[in-house]
């Protein structure tokens, strides 16, 4: 179990990402969480340095599917702007709703790259379906909800504790 939760890489921000050798290893699509990964969980929109970050994305070959547990009225009106593909309410991780994003960019799992902040969501989503699973550090704890700040992040120390 601690296996599928053990991110294939991390970074501190999807700006330290590779793209240019994750293409060239044969990676097409990127499968993204949007809060805390792209943005802090409260920002409504993409920074201009994300935009700029999309427009590289998009040069070098990829797709991107924005996958979000959150409601449809925040990931629409954050991804609509960007002419993004979405899936809200995604239920992460369980499988679903990743399959639906490998079917709407028609890719194979192995072609594809999870980026995310939380280990019990992305990670172990991305790592139960065999995509290239990405952590990323928290854009903005002070913004998570309830839930994810209470039980997700202390249950992740734990792991992180079990696994040294």
């Amino acid at each position: 179990m601690l296996k599928k939760l053990k991110p294939d890489e991390q970074v501190k921000t999807i700006f330290d990402i590779d793209l240019h050798t994750l293409f060239k290893q044969g990676f097409r699509g990127i499968i993204t969480d949007l809060d805390n990964t792209l943005v802090g969980a409260k920002a409504p929109l993409a920074t201009p340095e994300l935009i700029d970050w999309l427009k590289v994305v998009s040069q070098i070959g990829f797709q991107v599917v924005i996958v979000s547990n959150n409601h449809r009225v925040r990931v629409s009106a954050f991804a609509e702007p960007l002419s993004l593909p979405f899936i809200y309410r995604a239920k992460k991780p369980i499988g679903a709703s990743f399959r639906r994003a490998l079917h709407m960019m028609n890719l194979k799992p192995e072609q594809t790259i999870m980026i995310g902040d939380q280990l019990l969501t992305d990670v172990l989503g991305g790592n139960r379906l065999g995509l290239h699973t990405i952590l990323v550090s928290p854009i903005e704890l002070k913004d998570e909800g309830l839930f994810t700040k209470i039980v997700n992040r202390n249950i992740e120390k734990a792991i992180t504790l079990m696994k040294r």
